[in-house]
């Protein structure tokens, strides 16, 4: 069974590039009928904190992507990952190393007047401690192969060959007995039976110095799948001056809806042929490796608000409602807003844009103007207002097609092209010169407050 993890560090928000690995490794092991899990590597007491574990589950939340199992805390493995220490050092795989830090810097200083790579040499690797090494700090050290080479079959990166020689004797366990993050990922991916683990390609690295380790235990080796980090649409690895990187700030800050980010980070370095909108049903089906590109993805935010778009119109008008309603007035009428949604949602890319939209449905006469609408409202338009007031005020019905009739009538019976009336209208009713179809304006309004609103600004006709 294919069983795949996500591993955050909580020492801050769930980054989008975060939930992208999260995503494919929930799409893999959904696409193969495995399981999908999460780990939250908290190792780094001083920096992981509990409101960036809580922000990561939030964001897996909110995206659908919480593990198939409660989340694993590598902090609560520390026992089990110095078991399988000492497990190293009993087989010879591994050796207790009483270099000191000074040591250390100075042959690292040494290679760097001599303009060499550094490498960990340990004479230690070979010798056994005597009585003057008892008492004195040591730390367990994974004794690497030195010859020959290693040989990684990526499913993302293709075959990657390493000389053995460029990997130093790691360290696994600290002087203080703490494990190392390359000791304690390895064993618990073997804990939790993870078949396959797909990540950045930034922890390409990380996989020659772990399988030694693994075949050291002699565990199974896991499927790697090495994915290219997400590029700025400037092509620079994405930072923080490419705008919101936390799952949250797309969310609260931008006003994007979860499907909207889940289709658009699946689309960030996958492809199902020409396929732009895909459901997660769609992405569950078609998910494989192969569909993996090897180049970095540019992250481009107005093709995702451009994508946001289409799921808000797709969206269903209860939710949207309760999704904006705290955004409103208090005591905003939400079966009016269910109403108005058919309307008010052709013309937003974020639940900001939607909420902005519908304010005008829930303000207070007499209705505070834009500028832009202000400038609409001269003494020729306000005349024609006065014109549109008397006849919608003598039509016996306020349906959709009534209210367009007289409108239209107005207009052609005052020789102006309908714009002429529609453009002051819709200042008067919204305070503002854009809104929904003028005609959907005044049924939603209704009678009594669209033709007060009118009102407002209207020059009565002699």
């Amino acid at each position: 069974m294919v069983v795949t993890r996500f591993a955050p560090s909580p020492t801050g928000f769930l980054h989008i590039g975060g939930a992208r690995t999260a995503l494919f490794n929930y799409l893999l092991a959904r696409a193969n009928g495995g399981k999908y899990l999460v780990r939250i590597e908290d190792t780094d007491i001083k920096r992981s904190t509990p409101e960036a574990i809580e922000a990561i589950h939030d964001g897996l939340e909110w995206l659908g992507l919480l593990g198939d199992e409660e989340p694993v805390f590598q902090s609560q493995r520390a026992e089990r990952h110095a078991e399988v220490a000492q497990a190293l050092l009993d087989s010879g795989n591994a050796y207790r190393c009483y270099l000191t830090s000074e040591e250390l810097t100075a042959r690292r200083e040494k290679a760097q007047a001599e303009k060499r790579p550094f490498r960990i040499n340990s004479e230690w690797r070979d010798r056994a401690p005597g009585p003057e090494q008892d008492g004195q700090p040591y730390v367990v050290r994974l004794k690497t192969p030195n010859e020959g080479e290693t040989v990684i079959e990526d499913k993302v990166q293709g075959s990657i060959t390493v000389k053995n020689e460029e990997i130093d004797d790691f360290v696994i366990l600290r002087s203080d007995g703490t494990p190392t993050y390359m000791l304690a990922v390895v064993v618990d991916d073997h804990d939790m039976g993870v078949t396959h683990i797909m990540r950045g390609d930034d922890h390409l690295n990380n996989a020659f110095r772990q399988l030694p380790l693994i075949r050291a235990m002699g565990w199974d080796e896991p499927t790697y799948a090495h994915v290219p980090l997400i590029h700025g649409s400037d092509g620079a690895k994405l930072s923080k001056r490419h705008g919101a990187l936390g799952v949250d700030a797309y969310r609260d800050e931008m006003g994007l809806l979860p499907e909207a980010v889940f289709n658009y980070l699946l689309r960030l370095g996958w492809g199902h042929g020409d396929d732009e909108i895909i459901s997660r049903d769609q992405a569950i089906e078609w998910f494989t490796l192969d569909g993996v590109g090897k180049s970095p993805s540019r992250f481009d935010t107005k093709k995702l608000l451009n994508l946001n778009g289409h799921y808000i119109r797709e969206a269903d008008n209860d939710r949207l409602a309760d999704l904006i309603l705290p955004k409103l007035p208090e005591g905003a009428d939400r079966d009016l807003l269910i109403r108005a949604m058919p309307e008010l949602k052709a013309r937003a890319r974020d639940l900001h844009e939607l909420a902005a939209g519908s304010e005008f449905l829930f303000k207070s006469r007499p209705l505070a103007m834009t500028e832009q609408a202000e400038g609409l409202l001269d003494a020729e338009a306000k005349a024609l207002l006065g014109r549109a007031h008397a006849a919608l005020s003598a039509s016996e019905h306020w349906s959709l097609e009534a209210v367009e009739g007289v409108i239209r009538t107005v207009a052609e019976e005052a020789d102006v092209k309908l714009g002429k009336l529609a453009q002051p209208l819709r200042a008067a009713l919204t305070g503002s010169n854009t809104s929904p179809g003028i005609f959907d304006v005044l049924v939603l309004l209704g009678r009594d407050e669209a033709l007060a609103r009118i009102a407002d600004q209207m020059v009565e006709p002699n």
